[in-house]
C-alpha cells in the first residue's frame, strides 16, 4: 500500500499539500483533508468555523481535491484524501479524482463534531453501517483505492464487525483512531485483511511497537505531524520493527 509504513493523518483545515510536502521525507503516505463535499456537510463546516474550528471551505471541493493532489504528483509519497459527504454523487466525483492520481479516497467515519454527525456523516456512520457501506461502494465502483477512517469508543458500535462490512463493500484500508482502547486494533486486525493504519498517540518506539504488535500494517501521526523530530523518531522505530520481524 505504501512504504515506509508511516503516514501523516488528516487534520481538518490544516492538512493540505504544503503540510504534506513538509513531512514527506519521513513518511510513505499522507492523508489530506478532511474536506466537506456536499451542501449538508459544507453547511455543517461553516457552523464549525463560526465557533473557531479550522475547516477547508473551497468554492469547489472536488476541484480542491484535484488541485491538492496535483501539487503532490512529483512527491515520492502516496496521497490520500479524507472526505465527508451526506450524499453519494460527490463521493463518486472525489473518488474519480483520487483514482487518477493513484490516491486513496478516505471516507470519514471518524469526525465526532455534532454538526457533522447531525448531517449524517462522521462517526454517526459507524452507527449506520449500511449507509457507510453505500459510501464505500460508491467510491470503490470508480476503481479508486478506498479507505475508511474510524474511531474506537463509540457507544453501541462493534468496530470489528463494521470493519468486516466495509471490507466486503470494497474498502482496502482501515484507518483506526484507537483513542484509549489500543487493544481494539488487534480485534480489527483479526476481523479483516484490509491494510490497517493505527493512529493516536504515535510519538516513538513504544507506541509504534504497541500498534504493530497488535497487527497494524502501518501507523499514522496526527497532531505532531509538523514536528520533524517526532516524524523521524516514528519512521526509525517503524523501520526497525519491520526489520526485526523480517529477520
Amino acid at each position: 500500500m505504501f512504504e515506509p509504513r508511516v503516514a501523516l493523518a488528516s487534520l481538518s483545515g490544516e492538512s493540505d499539500a504544503e503540510w504534506a510536502l513538509a513531512g514527506a521525507e519521513h513518511v510513505g503516505a499522507v492523508f489530506l483533508g478532511g474536506v466537506a463535499l456536499d451542501e449538508e456537510t459544507r453547511e455543517a463546516a461553516k457552523v464549525m468555523v463560526a465557533r473557531d474550528r479550522e475547516e477547508f471551505l473551497p468554492d469547489d471541493p472536488v476541484a480542491f481535491v484535484d488541485d491538492q493532489l496535483a501539487a503532490l504528483s512529483d512527491a515520492s509519497i502516496r496521497p490520500g484524501f479524507n472526505v465527508r459527504s451526506a450524499t453519494l454523487p460527490p463521493i463518486r466525483a472525489a473518488a474519480e479524482v483520487c483514482r487518477a492520481y493513484d490516491a486513496i479516497l478516505e471516507v470519514n467515519a471518524h469526525c465526532r463534531q455534532d454538526e457533522m454527525c447531525s448531517a449524517g456523516t462522521g462517526q454517526s456512520l459507524l452507527r449506520n453501517p449500511d449507509r457507510l457501506c453505500e459510501q464505500v461502494r460508491a467510491a470503490a465502483e470508480t476503481g479508486a483505492t478506498v479507505g475508511v477512517k474510524v474511531r474506537t469508543e463509540v457507544s453501541g458500535v462493534d468496530l470489528p464487525e463494521v470493519a468486516r462490512q466495509i471490507a466486503d463493500a470494497g474498502a482496502e484500508v482501515v484507518h483506526v483512531d484507537a483513542m484509549d482502547s489500543e487493544h481494539v486494533v488487534a480485534e480489527v486486525a483479526e476481523a479483516t485483511d484490509c491494510f490497517l493504519v493505527a493512529n493516536n498517540g504515535v510519538r516513538g518506539g513504544e507506541t509504534v511497537a504497541e500498534y504493530l504488535d497488535y497487527g497494524a500494517d502501518a501507523v499514522s501521526v496526527g497532531r505532531p505531524s509538523d514536528r520533524p523530530e517526532i516524524l523521524s523518531r516514528v519512521r526509525r522505530a517503524t523501520d526497525e520493527w519491520f526489520t526485526e520481524v523480517v529477520a
